[in-house]
């Protein structure tokens, strides 16, 4: 199990030499799909489209900002996230951390705990698990509002 760093998310500059190194072209469309996941940092290719759309810089579909997402989670730049009703999420934070996800609204919220996290890593690390070499933890909280959210 790797330990990874909290780094934030990448920044525009940042996002761009991350896509250097793996040989891709900082497109207006890695741009907006980028941009409009800083803004939402968990999101699914319908909720980007949704933000690109809304700004008017550039015309995508769903199916190319889902390929974007993808591809971009492929190259741990992102990571993915699936919620209960089976719809990909995708997160702009690809380091360790711990999710909340809220199975009535389909949302995730980032928890920054290193001390649990630790704490898990630890003892999994004494665990053998017979067949398997355990590579990542992901942590995820399920929960439930304690009351109605005003939808905006």
């Amino acid at each position: 199990m790797a330990a990874q760093t909290n780094t934030p998310m990448p920044t525009m500059d940042e996002f761009r030499t991350r896509l250097k190194r793996h040989g891709l072209k900082a497109t207006r469309q890695r741009l907006e799909v980028h941009q409009a996941m800083i803004d939402l940092g968990h999101a699914s290719a319908d909720m980007v489209t949704e933000e690109i759309r809304r700004r008017g810089v550039v015309k995508v579909t769903v199916a190319s900002v889902y390929n974007i997402l993808s591809q971009l989670a492929d190259l741990k730049i992102y990571s993915r996230r699936l919620s209960s009703n089976n719809k990909m999420y995708f997160d702009i934070n690809s380091f360790r951390h711990i999710h909340l996800y809220d199975r009535e609204n389909h949302r995730f919220r980032d928890i920054f705990d290193e001390e649990l996290a630790e704490l898990v890593q630890t003892h999994l690390k004494r665990r053998k698990f017979r067949g398997f070499t355990v590579e990542d933890i992901d942590i995820q909280l399920i929960a439930r509002p304690t009351r109605k959210s005003k939808t905006v």
